[in-house]
Formats: structure tokens, sequence, C-alpha cells
């Protein structure tokens, strides 16, 4: 492992496209689906879109993790509460990916 803030700065890129891109992929038929059943419904807004919610906000959270990657912590493009930011970011991510697998599985037994 280098030291190399540029290679720092790639591989943030990188592992914030892929955490971005995962979810269309896995999931893309089971959002598509949600919404052509749109609805306005308490229960549609809830239970069908919040997995999905939480990973936006999920990445909302990672995007200045990943854009500080390499940077000097004393730079003012470097966030003071990077911690804070990933912890939110990657555990708002996991409970939204955990929830988008369990909102596939009801789809797939209810078309299937």
């Amino acid at each position: 492992m280098s030291n190399d803030p540029r290679h720092a700065q790639i591989v943030g890129l990188v592992g914030f496209l892929v955490a971005a891109v995962l979810p269309f992929l896995l999931f893309g038929h089971v959002v598509s689906a949600i919404l052509q059943e749109f609805r306005l419904d308490i229960h549609y807004f809830l239970a069908e879109w919040t997995p999905w919610t939480l990973i936006v906000i999920g990445l909302l959270f990672l995007a200045p993790v990943a854009f500080s990657s390499g940077r000097d912590p004393e730079s003012r493009w470097y966030p003071r509460a990077r911690n804070v930011y990933a912890g939110w970011g990657i555990t708002l991510y996991l409970l939204g990916f955990g929830l988008g697998t369990q909102v596939a599985q009801i789809y797939a037994l209810g078309s299937g």
C-alpha cells in the first residue's frame, strides 16, 4: 500500500461509484415495478420507498468522505466530522440495502 494521495482519491471515488451503482444493478427491476404501481398512499411511501431513501441518504453522507480521501486533514476541503459522516453513511446505506433485499424478496414472491 502506498501513501499516495492520488491513489487514495481514486480508491475513494471508485468505492463511492460502486456503492452508488450497485443498488440500481441489483434492485433496478424492483424500483421500476414500484414506480409503475405509483399511488398516493402512506404505506406506499413508507414501506416501499424507505430502503431506497435510506440508501440515497447514506450516499449523501458518504460523498464528503469519498471526496476528502487522500486530502490533508488540515485542508479546508477536509470535513471536520469525517468519521461521523462515514458512520452515518455506512449505517444508513447498509440498513437501506438490507431493507431493499427484503423488499426485493417480497416482490419476487408476489410476482413469481
